[in-house]
């Protein structure tokens, strides 16, 4: 009797690319991740930079804050640009899941008044992780105020204003990566990044 095997074991599928920030830094896709601090907008614009297509953006409806398309446009084209306002607190992470759900859009961001915990989290990396097998992988951001704090999230990003006199600068922290330590960087108006001096993050 032959010994020969009748079967044999595919190959691994390669991950999806990362989605590159600033051109420099890559941001895992099928996961989600956190935006936190006073430009935290701003930062999502720039990581859409790093994408084609659509890009859906949730927020509440009865929140104040809303994007200027004007500034929207000095970074990506607008008409890339699908905004959700969500009625009601409860609706902003299921109008999330749903969209990563089908992987249809590349990028996702929901803009909320506070971090979510982990399970929200952790359900929103099971929908991007369905978008990856269903289509494009998707990937998830949470843009959060203050220093963040979101559970579970892929990494954590916070990007602030560090403006001078005749220069528009912005200090961007690496808060938490799960390979690689915290770390502080200079952003200038045209996305370029310099080195900054080293500086502890708060927890």
């Amino acid at each position: 009797m032959s010994n020969a095997r009748l079967t044999r074991s595919a190959p691994a599928r390669p991950g999806p690319h990362p989605l590159r920030l600033l051109g420099r830094f890559d941001l895992a896709r099928a996961r989600t991740h956190e935006f936190c601090g006073g430009a935290r907008r701003r930062l999502a614009l720039l990581a859409a930079q790093g994408c084609e297509g659509p890009v859906l953006w949730v927020r509440p409806g009865w929140h104040p804050d809303r994007l200027h398309m004007d500034g929207v446009a000095q970074l990506i084209e607008p008409a890339r640009l699908l905004t959700v306002e969500a009625p009601r607190p409860e609706d902003l992470l299921w109008v999330l899941e749903e969209a990563l759900r089908p992987g249809v859009v590349p990028l996702v961001v929901g803009d909320l008044p506070e971090p979510p915990g982990l399970t929200p989290v952790r359900r929103l990396h099971l929908a991007a992780e369905a978008g990856a097998e269903a289509g494009r992988a998707p990937l998830c951001l949470l843009l959060t105020p203050g220093q963040g704090g979101a559970a579970g999230v892929e990494s954590r990003w916070q990007l602030s204003p560090a403006h001078a006199p005749g220069r528009s600068r912005w200090s961007l922290t690496r808060l938490r990566a799960r390979q690689a330590p915290p770390k502080t960087w200079q952003i200038d108006e045209r996305g370029l990044v310099q080195h900054a001096p080293e500086r502890a993050p708060a927890a």
